[in-house]
């Protein structure tokens, strides 16, 4: 790897008394803590152009999904679905789910999250010691990803029970409405100077919501979706991936809420690049993100040297790395399934030595 430059200067970071960046003081309820994530300047042209990413996995649960959840919960109670009592089920590769078990647990609900061993186990641990019930939809030790099968046995769960519901997050149009804050801190902290945003899709909530609520305010923003290579939501060739919580495998249906006309450009990025590219962040920053993250960045940084002068691209990160101890941080995992590549990991870090110089 090459030499990583001079560090610089350090600066202080600066705080702001807009309503939308301050957290109260004290708090009496986990959720009250969702929102108010940070903004870290990963690295910068010698133009002026800047990458900016927006950390959720700063929100309890370590990350972005918790809004989300939370917003589907209030709205089936609001629209009288979900009663005292109730059930809550959902269809989940970890993160939605541990969203959903916090606020069921504030709530008075219990929670059924259907899984498969697809998620980092991690998140199921997680799940479960928040008092989920895990439902497997496969149960023979298999790695695949199946969530066409994981939303056919929550919709029939939840159709076999009178005082259940399934949030069914790839269609709920709350999941997107959960976002809505997102947009308003960004423009918040940023006085309205956004130009790029860009953001895995999965579900679509959380790049469509930001995106639809954002233009509101800050018109002619330009949004990149990036999905793993092997998903299917921009296109085949359709086939297995390892990036869990995002992107839309083969068979799956694509989300209500993906919003093509909201998003400008859709892009896939290799397991490989997007799990080098986590790696080396973590080394060269201290900072640990999440696998899809890591593919988010690695677009991101690809595209750096051809932004405009004084060009403000913002990365929606979605959740951390500290999930991943078992697999994208793992060298024996790794190494198993063939996703170690010295070669793309100089490439990220020659790219963050340049960037981060300036």
């Amino acid at each position: 790897m090459s030499a990583p430059s001079a560090p610089a200067p350090y600066r202080p970071p600066t705080y702001s008394t807009h309503p939308a960046l301050l957290r109260p003081a004290v708090v009496s309820r986990v959720s009250d803590l969702i929102g108010y994530t940070p903004l870290f300047e990963l690295c910068a042209t010698a133009t002026g152009s800047r990458l900016l990413l927006k950390l959720e996995h700063f929100n309890p649960t370590g990350t972005a999904k918790i809004r989300m959840a939370r917003q589907m919960v209030l709205d089936a109670e609001e629209r009288g679905e979900l009663r005292p009592g109730g059930r809550i089920i959902e269809s989940t590769s970890g993160n939605t789910g541990l969203g959903l078990a916090v606020v069921a647990a504030e709530r008075g609900y219990t929670f059924t999250a259907v899984v498969d061993n697809h998620a980092c186990a991690d998140k199921l641990r997680g799940m479960k010691a928040l008092g989920t019930e895990l439902v497997y939809v496969v149960d023979d030790g298999s790695e695949d990803l199946a969530t066409a099968a994981r939303e056919e046995l929550a919709e029939k769960m939840a159709d076999a029970d009178d005082n259940a519901i399934f949030t069914e997050q790839h269609n709920n149009p709350s999941n997107g409405v959960g976002y809505f804050p997102v947009a308003h801190e960004l423009a918040a902290a940023l006085d309205g100077r956004i130009d790029q945003l860009i953001g895995a899709v999965g579900t679509g909530g959380s790049l469509c919501g930001t995106a639809r609520e954002l233009a509101r305010t800050v018109p002619g923003v330009h949004v990149i979706g990036v999905e793993p290579k092997g998903s299917i939501a921009f296109g085949p060739p359709a086939h297995d991936y390892y990036q869990s919580g995002t992107g839309t495998p083969e068979g799956a249906e694509i989300g209500a809420l993906v919003d093509y006309g909201l998003i400008d450009e859709g892009v896939k990025v290799g397991d490989v690049e997007a799990f080098a590219t986590a790696r080396v962040v973590a080394r060269r920053t201290g900072l640990l993100i999440g696998g899809s993250a890591g593919g988010v960045v690695y677009e991101a940084l690809t595209r750096m040297a051809d932004l405009p002068p004084e060009t403000t691209m913002v990365a929606l990160l979605n959740d951390g790395g500290e999930k991943y101890m078992d697999t994208v941080f793992h060298d024996e995992w790794m190494a198993a399934r063939r996703l170690i590549d010295p070669a793309v990991e100089r490439e990220v870090d020659e790219l963050l030595t340049k960037l981060r110089g300036h």
